[in-house]
Protein backbone atom coordinates (compact mmCIF):
# COMPACT_ATOMS: atom_id res chain seq x y z
CA UNK A 1 0.00 0.00 0.00
CA UNK A 2 1.25 3.52 -0.76
CA UNK A 3 2.19 6.06 1.91
CA UNK A 4 -1.02 8.05 1.37
CA UNK A 5 -3.73 5.40 1.63
CA UNK A 6 -7.40 6.29 1.33
CA UNK A 7 -9.70 5.68 4.30
CA UNK A 8 -11.50 2.94 2.38
CA UNK A 9 -8.27 1.15 1.51
CA UNK A 10 -7.11 1.40 5.11
CA UNK A 11 -10.37 0.08 6.51
CA UNK A 12 -10.24 -2.87 4.11
CA UNK A 13 -6.54 -3.54 4.69
CA UNK A 14 -6.84 -3.42 8.46
CA UNK A 15 -9.78 -5.81 8.33
CA UNK A 16 -7.69 -8.26 6.30
CA UNK A 17 -4.94 -7.89 8.92
CA UNK A 18 -7.43 -8.89 11.62
CA UNK A 19 -8.22 -5.42 12.92
CA UNK A 20 -11.75 -4.05 12.61
CA UNK A 21 -11.63 -0.26 12.25
CA UNK A 22 -14.60 1.97 11.57
CA UNK A 23 -14.65 4.75 8.95
CA UNK A 24 -13.89 7.50 11.50
CA UNK A 25 -10.69 5.81 12.70
CA UNK A 26 -9.67 4.93 9.14
CA UNK A 27 -10.12 8.58 8.12
CA UNK A 28 -7.90 9.85 10.96
CA UNK A 29 -5.18 7.33 10.11
CA UNK A 30 -5.36 8.34 6.46
CA UNK A 31 -4.92 11.99 7.43
CA UNK A 32 -2.05 11.09 9.75
CA UNK A 33 -0.26 9.31 6.90
CA UNK A 34 -0.89 12.08 4.37
CA UNK A 35 -0.31 15.29 6.32
CA UNK A 36 1.87 13.72 8.03
CA UNK A 37 0.88 14.16 11.69
CA UNK A 38 1.12 11.94 14.76
CA UNK A 39 -2.17 10.53 16.04
CA UNK A 40 -2.98 10.52 19.74
CA UNK A 41 -5.17 7.55 20.67
CA UNK A 42 -7.03 7.65 23.97
CA UNK A 43 -9.49 5.29 25.57
CA UNK A 44 -9.84 2.59 28.21
CA UNK A 45 -7.30 -0.21 28.39
CA UNK A 46 -8.13 -3.15 26.17
CA UNK A 47 -9.95 -1.41 23.33
CA UNK A 48 -7.24 -2.05 20.73
CA UNK A 49 -5.04 1.05 20.78
CA UNK A 50 -1.74 -0.85 20.85
CA UNK A 51 -2.78 -3.64 18.48
CA UNK A 52 -3.69 -1.03 15.87
CA UNK A 53 0.01 -0.25 15.37
CA UNK A 54 0.92 -3.84 14.49
CA UNK A 55 -1.98 -4.15 12.05
CA UNK A 56 -1.18 -0.79 10.45
CA UNK A 57 2.49 -1.76 10.00
CA UNK A 58 1.36 -4.90 8.20
CA UNK A 59 -1.01 -2.94 5.94
CA UNK A 60 1.58 -0.26 5.09
CA UNK A 61 4.35 -2.87 4.74
CA UNK A 62 6.56 -1.02 7.21
CA UNK A 63 8.58 -2.03 10.25
CA UNK A 64 6.92 -1.48 13.59
CA UNK A 65 9.01 0.35 16.19
CA UNK A 66 7.70 0.54 19.75
CA UNK A 67 8.72 2.94 22.48
CA UNK A 68 7.17 1.83 25.77
CA UNK A 69 6.96 4.84 28.07
CA UNK A 70 7.27 4.64 31.84
CA UNK A 71 8.02 6.93 34.76
CA UNK A 72 11.65 8.02 34.63
CA UNK A 73 12.33 7.17 30.97
CA UNK A 74 15.31 9.19 29.72
CA UNK A 75 16.39 10.68 26.41
CA UNK A 76 19.16 8.10 26.06
CA UNK A 77 16.65 5.27 26.32
CA UNK A 78 14.40 6.83 23.69
CA UNK A 79 16.84 8.43 21.21
CA UNK A 80 20.31 6.88 21.07
CA UNK A 81 23.38 6.00 23.08
CA UNK A 82 27.05 5.75 22.24
CA UNK A 83 28.66 2.34 22.54
CA UNK A 84 31.30 3.45 25.04
CA UNK A 85 32.92 0.04 25.32
CA UNK A 86 33.41 -0.16 21.55
CA UNK A 87 34.68 3.43 21.45
CA UNK A 88 37.17 2.74 24.21
CA UNK A 89 38.40 -0.41 22.46
CA UNK A 90 38.90 1.49 19.20
CA UNK A 91 40.80 4.31 20.90
CA UNK A 92 42.99 1.77 22.68
CA UNK A 93 44.10 0.45 19.30
CA UNK A 94 44.35 3.84 17.59
CA UNK A 95 44.03 7.11 19.51
CA UNK A 96 43.25 8.98 16.29
CA UNK A 97 40.13 6.90 15.56
CA UNK A 98 36.92 8.79 14.90
CA UNK A 99 34.59 7.11 17.37
CA UNK A 100 31.61 9.36 16.73
CA UNK A 101 30.19 7.66 13.66
CA UNK A 102 27.24 5.37 12.97
CA UNK A 103 29.45 2.37 13.71
CA UNK A 104 29.49 3.33 17.38
CA UNK A 105 25.92 4.54 17.69
CA UNK A 106 23.29 2.40 19.44
CA UNK A 107 19.87 3.13 17.98
CA UNK A 108 17.00 3.47 20.40
CA UNK A 109 13.36 3.48 19.22
CA UNK A 110 13.06 7.10 18.05
CA UNK A 111 16.33 6.97 16.10
CA UNK A 112 15.38 3.58 14.67
CA UNK A 113 12.10 5.00 13.41
CA UNK A 114 13.94 7.71 11.46
CA UNK A 115 16.30 5.33 9.70
CA UNK A 116 13.70 3.09 8.04
CA UNK A 117 10.08 3.37 6.85
CA UNK A 118 8.19 2.54 10.02
CA UNK A 119 5.09 2.76 12.12
CA UNK A 120 6.25 4.24 15.42
CA UNK A 121 4.17 3.33 18.47
CA UNK A 122 4.81 5.59 21.47
CA UNK A 123 2.87 3.54 23.97
CA UNK A 124 1.36 4.91 27.20
CA UNK A 125 2.90 8.34 26.77
CA UNK A 126 0.95 9.50 29.84
CA UNK A 127 3.25 7.38 32.04
CA UNK A 128 6.29 9.50 31.14
CA UNK A 129 6.94 12.85 32.81
CA UNK A 130 6.48 16.34 31.37
CA UNK A 131 10.18 16.68 30.59
CA UNK A 132 10.00 13.68 28.30
CA UNK A 133 6.98 15.23 26.57
CA UNK A 134 9.18 18.23 25.70
CA UNK A 135 11.67 15.87 24.05
CA UNK A 136 8.84 14.31 22.03
CA UNK A 137 7.64 17.73 20.87
CA UNK A 138 11.03 18.44 19.34
CA UNK A 139 11.17 15.04 17.68
CA UNK A 140 7.60 15.17 16.33
CA UNK A 141 8.06 18.70 15.00
CA UNK A 142 10.43 17.86 12.14
CA UNK A 143 11.23 14.16 12.60
CA UNK A 144 14.88 14.88 13.24
CA UNK A 145 17.35 14.04 15.99
CA UNK A 146 20.43 16.17 16.58
CA UNK A 147 23.52 14.24 17.67
CA UNK A 148 25.97 16.95 18.78
CA UNK A 149 29.10 14.83 18.32
CA UNK A 150 28.05 13.59 14.89
CA UNK A 151 25.25 15.12 12.80
CA UNK A 152 21.51 15.76 12.60
CA UNK A 153 19.58 12.69 11.49
CA UNK A 154 16.56 13.36 9.26
CA UNK A 155 13.85 10.89 8.32
CA UNK A 156 13.84 10.30 4.56
CA UNK A 157 10.39 8.76 4.99
CA UNK A 158 8.54 10.26 7.98
CA UNK A 159 7.30 7.55 10.34
CA UNK A 160 3.59 7.06 10.89
CA UNK A 161 3.36 7.87 14.59
CA UNK A 162 0.71 6.58 16.99
CA UNK A 163 0.75 7.75 20.61
CA UNK A 164 -1.47 5.96 23.12
CA UNK A 165 -2.73 7.26 26.46
CA UNK A 166 -4.91 5.82 29.21
CA UNK A 167 -5.20 9.29 30.82
CA UNK A 168 -3.28 8.37 33.98
CA UNK A 169 -2.20 12.02 33.94
CA UNK A 170 -3.15 15.01 31.75
CA UNK A 171 -1.02 15.54 28.67
CA UNK A 172 0.23 19.01 27.82
CA UNK A 173 -1.70 21.26 25.46
CA UNK A 174 1.45 21.57 23.32
CA UNK A 175 1.57 17.82 22.71
CA UNK A 176 -2.14 17.63 21.98
CA UNK A 177 -1.89 20.48 19.47
CA UNK A 178 0.88 18.62 17.69
CA UNK A 179 -1.31 15.55 17.17
CA UNK A 180 -4.48 14.47 15.46
CA UNK A 181 -6.82 12.83 17.95
CA UNK A 182 -9.04 9.77 18.14
CA UNK A 183 -10.99 8.64 21.19
CA UNK A 184 -11.65 4.90 21.48
CA UNK A 185 -14.86 3.75 23.12
CA UNK A 186 -16.00 0.21 23.81
CA UNK A 187 -17.14 -1.22 20.47
CA UNK A 188 -20.80 -1.79 19.73
CA UNK A 189 -21.93 -5.37 20.23
CA UNK A 190 -22.06 -6.12 16.51
CA UNK A 191 -18.55 -4.74 15.98
CA UNK A 192 -17.15 -6.59 18.99
CA UNK A 193 -18.71 -9.79 17.73
CA UNK A 194 -17.01 -9.25 14.37
CA UNK A 195 -13.65 -8.57 16.04
CA UNK A 196 -13.79 -11.69 18.18
CA UNK A 197 -15.03 -13.81 15.28
CA UNK A 198 -12.06 -12.72 13.17
CA UNK A 199 -9.69 -14.01 15.87
CA UNK A 200 -11.62 -17.17 16.83
CA UNK A 201 -13.40 -18.25 13.63
CA UNK A 202 -13.65 -21.84 14.84
CA UNK A 203 -16.07 -20.96 17.66
CA UNK A 204 -19.75 -21.54 16.76
CA UNK A 205 -21.86 -18.43 16.28
CA UNK A 206 -24.19 -19.15 19.20
CA UNK A 207 -21.34 -19.56 21.69
CA UNK A 208 -19.59 -16.48 20.32
CA UNK A 209 -22.68 -14.43 21.10
CA UNK A 210 -22.78 -15.77 24.67
CA UNK A 211 -19.16 -14.81 25.33
CA UNK A 212 -19.57 -11.32 23.90
CA UNK A 213 -22.78 -10.68 25.84
CA UNK A 214 -21.17 -11.93 29.05
CA UNK A 215 -18.12 -9.68 28.70
CA UNK A 216 -20.28 -6.67 27.88
CA UNK A 217 -22.33 -7.39 31.00
CA UNK A 218 -19.17 -7.56 33.14
CA UNK A 219 -18.26 -4.05 31.96
CA UNK A 220 -21.42 -2.71 33.60
CA UNK A 221 -20.49 -4.08 37.05
CA UNK A 222 -18.23 -1.17 38.07
CA UNK A 223 -15.10 -3.30 38.10
CA UNK A 224 -11.70 -1.75 38.79
CA UNK A 225 -10.35 -3.23 35.56
CA UNK A 226 -13.26 -4.02 33.23
CA UNK A 227 -12.42 -6.63 30.59
CA UNK A 228 -11.29 -5.31 27.24
CA UNK A 229 -11.66 -6.72 23.76
CA UNK A 230 -8.42 -8.67 24.18
CA UNK A 231 -9.91 -10.42 27.24
CA UNK A 232 -13.07 -11.18 25.28
CA UNK A 233 -10.93 -12.81 22.59
CA UNK A 234 -9.07 -14.85 25.20
CA UNK A 235 -12.31 -16.12 26.72
CA UNK A 236 -13.61 -17.06 23.28
CA UNK A 237 -10.36 -18.93 22.55
CA UNK A 238 -10.66 -20.78 25.85
CA UNK A 239 -14.24 -21.73 24.99
CA UNK A 240 -13.17 -23.00 21.57
CA UNK A 241 -10.92 -25.50 23.39
CA UNK A 242 -13.76 -26.63 25.68
CA UNK A 243 -15.72 -29.79 24.86
CA UNK A 244 -18.61 -29.02 27.21
CA UNK A 245 -19.54 -25.65 25.72
CA UNK A 246 -20.62 -22.45 27.44
CA UNK A 247 -21.75 -23.08 31.01
CA UNK A 248 -21.56 -21.69 34.53
CA UNK A 249 -18.94 -24.30 35.35
CA UNK A 250 -16.80 -23.24 32.39
CA UNK A 251 -17.17 -19.55 33.26
CA UNK A 252 -16.22 -20.04 36.90
CA UNK A 253 -13.13 -22.08 36.01
CA UNK A 254 -11.89 -19.68 33.32
CA UNK A 255 -12.94 -16.31 34.74
CA UNK A 256 -9.24 -15.47 35.00
CA UNK A 257 -9.28 -14.97 31.22
CA UNK A 258 -11.29 -11.78 31.67
CA UNK A 259 -10.95 -10.65 35.30
CA UNK A 260 -7.42 -9.64 36.30
CA UNK A 261 -7.86 -7.95 39.71
CA UNK A 262 -8.39 -9.75 43.02
CA UNK A 263 -11.08 -7.32 44.22
CA UNK A 264 -12.89 -7.62 40.89
CA UNK A 265 -12.67 -11.40 41.20
CA UNK A 266 -14.52 -11.25 44.52
CA UNK A 267 -17.28 -9.15 42.99
CA UNK A 268 -17.63 -11.37 39.94
CA UNK A 269 -17.57 -14.61 41.95
CA UNK A 270 -20.66 -13.45 43.87
CA UNK A 271 -22.55 -12.40 40.76
CA UNK A 272 -21.38 -14.88 38.13
CA UNK A 273 -24.72 -16.71 38.09
CA UNK A 274 -26.33 -13.55 36.75
CA UNK A 275 -24.64 -14.16 33.42
CA UNK A 276 -26.75 -17.29 33.08
CA UNK A 277 -30.03 -16.11 34.59
CA UNK A 278 -30.96 -13.28 32.29
CA UNK A 279 -30.20 -10.68 35.00
CA UNK A 280 -27.22 -9.07 33.21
Amino acid sequence: MNDRPSPGALEHGLREAGYVAGPHLAKMISLGCTMPRPILLEGPAGVGKTSLAAALAEVLERDIVRLQCYEGITADQALYEWNYHKQFAALTVDKSSDVFTSEYLLERPLMRALNRPSVLLIDEVDRADEGFEALLLEFLGEYTISVPEWKTVHAEVPPVVLLTSNRTRPLSDALRRRCLFYRFEWPEEVQEHEIVSSHVPELPESEMQMVVKAVRALRTWNLIKPPGVAECIDWAKALSLETGGWSLDFASQTIGCVVKDVLDMEVVAKRLKELFSGET
